[in-house]
């Protein structure tokens, strides 16, 4: 399918614009079938330069303008049909008090902390393996009974 677009041309942070016929699918910056005019959106009064009839030509052959080429178009009077809204602001998150971050945070500092209650437990284990401090545990339950 042939797309009529933009290729960007020019300096940096000094944009200008070539309107191309091209494969829709073909580098945007490769071989182009056919160069319809040119676009410097920086210079104060915009300057676009198309040419019409070639402009009519591929539109018929059934080019498919991009949504920027499109609103150019129709400022141009060149098409009639509505403006397509060629680019979508960006989503802003909203982000609450540090609801959402305190939580996480103390999420992970739980786990360590169970996780290292874990490792002593497992020292202990092996210690009553051990046969003195068996006897040991074996003599304080006796005393407490005493005491009672």
């Amino acid at each position: 399918m042939l797309a009529i677009r933009l290729q960007r041309i020019g300096k940096k942070n000094r944009p200008s614009y070539r309107v191309v016929v091209s494969e829709h699918k073909r580098d945007l910056y490769g071989k182009h079938n056919e160069i319809l005019g040119n676009y410097d959106p920086v210079s104060e009064p915009k300057q676009i330069n198309l040419k019409v009839d070639r402009i009519k030509h591929w539109l018929s052959v059934g080019a498919q303008p991009s949504a920027t080429v499109q609103n150019l178009l129709v400022k141009e009077n060149i098409i009639e049909d509505k403006k397509i809204k060629s680019w979508r602001p960006k989503v802003k998150k909203e982000k609450k008090e540090g609801d959402e971050k305190e939580p996480k945070a103390e999420a992970p500092k739980e786990e360590k902390s169970e996780d290292a209650k874990p490792k002593p437990e497992a020292k202990q284990e092996d210690k009553p393996k051990d046969e003195k401090p068996a006897q040991e545990k074996k003599d304080e339950p006796a005393a407490d009974e005493s005491k009672k």
